[in-house]
């Protein structure tokens, strides 16, 4: 019997087929259920509370006002008070093309199969666009750090932090306390800059765990230290919470997957250009902003015609720098 229409396979996930075992989709069914369900690894998704965050339920992008600060001089006896001007500006933080992960369950495959695969592949589905979502707002932080305006033309706001390098002593390990230092040095910036609000720090895992090793006062509590090797964590230093994430900007050259240009009906947005790689970020919450059109979600349909159940995973929403000196990169 032939069928009309798409006969390209290659997006739809068999079941049975093992990887390196060619023609035959069969290969991992068993007549009886015979031991555990292997998954990949869940990352942490740490991002999205650290920014700011805006919901929309239409258009296309969301404007973040920006209000600079008020002066003060003294007034001679008699002369009239007008009132001084106070700097306004807004980020216009736009909606990037809808970002999906797919995948396609034969009804035969799913019948003859010894566990359930849908909720297996529903998280996997939701995973891979939180670590999507964490990589951009990463991304997007270290562009605040060094962007000429950050993104905002009020003030004592204009022209990003820059960067702190972190020191290697013996040029070939980071120590925990060269670490420490960089942030007590970032936070020191911040303050000369009047950054307020609450910091955070987020390190590669190899910066992380640099903090727990040997002559870092982020762990000996003679010094105040509040980590611990036994717990395997470092809650703060110089009072600002550390996070571990392995989506820093890592130097590669081109935003993995690449955005829709306009010509082809997509946002037409340049890249979240990762290019520069950081060993960690020193932010606050003004550093970046989101703006949210359709926020993460999953949907399953049964399709008769293809016998089996599509699974999309799917979120819509966009990345800016908001203040440039929010923002310090660590490197």
């Amino acid at each position: 019997m032939s069928w009309s229409g798409n006969t390209d396979l290659t997006g739809v996930s068999r079941l049975g087929s093992k990887v390196g075992v060619a023609n035959d989709a069969r290969n991992l069914f068993l007549k009886q259920f015979a031991g555990e369900v292997l998954t990949s690894f869940e990352e942490k998704n740490i991002a999205m509370p650290l920014h700011r965050t805006r919901t929309i339920s239409n258009g296309k992008s969301a404007q973040f006002p920006s209000v600079g600060t008020a002066t003060a001089a003294y007034q001679k006896a008699g002369e009239t008070i007008y009132g001084d001007s106070v700097n306004h500006s807004e980020v216009t933080v736009t909606v990037d093309d809808l970002l999906v992960s797919s995948v396609f369950v034969p009804k035969i495959d799913e019948a003859m199969n010894h566990y359930d695969v849908r909720s297996i592949y529903s998280s996997e589905m939701g995973n891979a666009l939180a670590n999507a979502a964490d990589k951009n707002i990463f991304t997007t932080i270290q562009q605040a750090s060094a962007a000429t305006s950050g993104g905002d033309l009020a003030g004592y706001w204009t022209g990003g932090a820059g960067s702190i390098t972190v020191a290697d002593s013996d040029a070939t390990t980071t120590a925990g306390q060269e670490v420490v230092n960089a942030i007590i040095a970032g936070l020191e910036q911040f303050d000369g800059a009047d950054v307020t609000g609450e910091k955070y720090c987020v390190l590669n895992p190899a910066t992380y765990y640099a903090l727990m090793g040997t002559n870092s006062n982020a762990i000996d509590r003679d010094f105040g230290g509040n980590g611990s090797i036994a717990g395997g964590n470092v809650p703060t230093v110089g009072g600002v919470k550390i996070y571990m994430s392995n989506h820093l900007p890592a130097g590669t050259t081109a935003e993995t997957p690449s955005p829709i240009a306009a010509a082809d009906g997509g946002s037409g947005r340049a890249d979240y250009d990762p290019a520069a790689a950081v060993k960690g970020l020193l932010f606050t919450k003004d550093a970046a902003a989101t703006v949210k059109l359709l926020d993460l979600g999953v949907e399953s349909e049964y399709q008769i015609e293809r016998q089996g159940t599509l699974m999309v995973a799917k979120y819509a929403m966009g990345h800016n720098v908001l203040r440039g000196k929010a923002a310090i990169s660590l490197v």
